[in-house]
């Protein structure tokens, strides 16, 4: 028998239902994503340099966004290429296979770049979004440096535009479709970069000092007519002006975020020493990179507020995790430090691997922190390579300097948490069978091929910020890592995270 009281409720309640339902707007996919990675950003100075910044950059981020402030990446070594390339595919070069802007060819022994997206072993968020619209989104990605740009487009984007080292000319990649107009527009920036002069933006800032450096630094004048001008430009603090221009053309010129399908377009600025000089000699530059940095951000946030509208995009934000080098003398303070010479410590041992099996050149180069193994030559000897770099491993860890030894078996099997990082920085077809840990503040050199570097394992904070699309501002101080950026905005946006993608969301 029929309840007809029961049904009459229950259609009572489904038409309150839909009566609530149509009183609530339907929230939207963000019609557009500005993903900015900004090179070498410091919350640190971030912060310090506020008094000199307006209110529609950094301030309209930091009052008006979700901020996590203490993010880091999930591996390590960082630089700019693998931070990048783990950001657009929400994994670590474990996956990703970007171990760096360089990495060593084990065939031909060369060090090679990450200048073609085939370098990447997974896919990308603007390869999925380009998957789940078939094609219809539109991606791009912008950025003074060719491994970020192309880290950040990927397989899929319909283009990628960086400055060339050679010509200071807007280039891109014949992986990728023809120049469009627009770009062709920006093609030529020779003539453009020699005329220039970047000085302080105002006297405010040749006035703040916020180093403790022993008063005011002399106002600074630099020219770019060297052989090296375009090198040093896309250093200082007039480039990311001509990125954003450029993003502001590109998202004009091909009518992103206009319609209902979702469109992706990634930047990177630099907030780095100019010309990577050590800090104490870029000082009052790095300042004004910051203050300028600000302008362009505000300049390119009111630009989207005003033509699609903040609150129809998403915009996110971070850091890459490191910076460049300082030449501290330790030595002259007294504090612990020393040289690890990687090239003669490969020799050594050789030397002792030699004794052990007879005479043969076991190690066949070093490159970074890397030691590879003459893998032949071992088979010829029937040594296994477990067994020639457990050899290699305990001889190592006796040297002054040398903190740890990772070997590749280690790495690929072991499953230690204090090993994550490494593990995670770690891509067996492209780095060395033995890994070096030298001490913090000691310097590494390769005088083999020339190459000097600091070691050293402080945390750099940086920030990871989402504006727009209905985010509310907040400020979350658990620390979070920047994998976690590709699949909040997959989440966002409603599509498939990146391939290898096996973090949460941050919301």
């Amino acid at each position: 028998m029929i309840d007809h009281k029961h049904i009459s409720l229950s259609v009572i309640l489904t038409m309150a239902a839909f009566e609530m339902a149509a009183g609530q707007e339907l929230a939207q996919a963000p019609r557009l994503v500005v993903s900015i990675s900004i090179d070498q950003l410091r919350s640190d100075y971030l912060e310090a340099f506020a008094p000199l910044y307006g209110e529609g950059g950094f301030k309209r981020l930091l009052d008006n966004g979700l901020v996590y402030p203490n993010a880091s990446y999930p591996f390590t070594p960082v630089d700019r290429a693998s931070a990048v390339a783990s950001v657009s595919t929400g994994t670590t070069p474990y996956y990703n296979g970007i171990v760096g802007g360089r990495w060593l060819n084990k065939e031909t022994l060369r060090p090679v770049t990450c200048d073609s997206p085939g370098s990447l072993s997974v896919s990308t968020i603007g390869d999925e979004l380009k998957v789940a619209t078939g094609g219809k989104s539109v991606v791009y990605a912008i950025s003074p440096f060719c491994d970020a740009a192309i880290m950040s487009a990927g397989h899929a984007a319909n283009g990628a535009a960086w400055i060339d080292d050679r010509t200071g000319k807007w280039t891109s990649s014949s992986f990728y479709s023809p120049y469009a107009g627009w770009l062709n527009a920006y093609s030529s920036l020779t003539g453009v970069i020699s005329a220039k002069e970047w000085t302080p933006i105002s006297d405010l800032v040749g006035n703040f000092s916020y180093f403790l450096s022993g008063g005011l630094s002399k106002p600074f004048k630099h020219k770019f007519n060297t052989e090296r001008k375009f090198i040093q430009y896309k250093t200082c603090g007039l480039v990311n002006s001509d990125v954003t221009s450029l993003a502001i053309q590109c998202m004009t010129s091909t009518s992103m975020g206009q319609d209902a399908v979702t469109d992706l377009l990634s930047i990177t600025y630099y907030a780095g020493n100019y010309d990577h000089k050590p800090l104490n000699e870029c000082q009052m530059e790095l300042q004004d990179t910051y203050v300028r940095l600000d302008e362009d951000i505000a300049r390119l946030l009111n630009d989207i507020d005003q033509r699609i509208g903040l609150s129809k995009v998403m915009v996110m934000v971070t850091g890459t995790g490191y910076t460049d080098e300082d030449n501290a003398d330790y030595e002259k303070f007294k504090i612990p430090s020393g040289t690890f010479y990687l090239n003669r410590t490969a020799n050594l041992l050789n030397m002792y691997l030699g004794a052990l099996w007879g005479q043969g050149q076991y190690i066949e180069t070093c490159f970074g922190r890397e030691v590879f193994i003459n893998h032949k030559l071992i088979e010829s000897k029937q040594i296994s390579l477990a067994e020639a770099t457990k050899r290699s491993q305990e001889f190592l860890l006796q040297m002054s300097g040398v903190r740890n030894v990772y070997t590749s078996q280690q790495l690929l099997s072991e499953h230690n948490p204090q090993l994550a990082k490494v593990r995670n920085g770690f891509f067996a077809e492209r780095c060395g069978d033995i890994i070096i840990e030298v001490a913090p503040g000691w310097k590494i050199i390769n005088e083999n091929t020339q190459e000097s570097t600091h070691s050293r394992a402080s945390y750099i904070q940086f920030p990871i910020i989402f504006l727009g699309a209905a985010t509310k501002a907040h400020k979350v101080e658990t620390p979070v890592t920047t994998d976690r950026i590709a699949p909040t905005i997959a989440k966002a946006i409603r599509i498939r995270a990146p391939n290898a993608c096996m973090s949460e969301p941050l919301f």
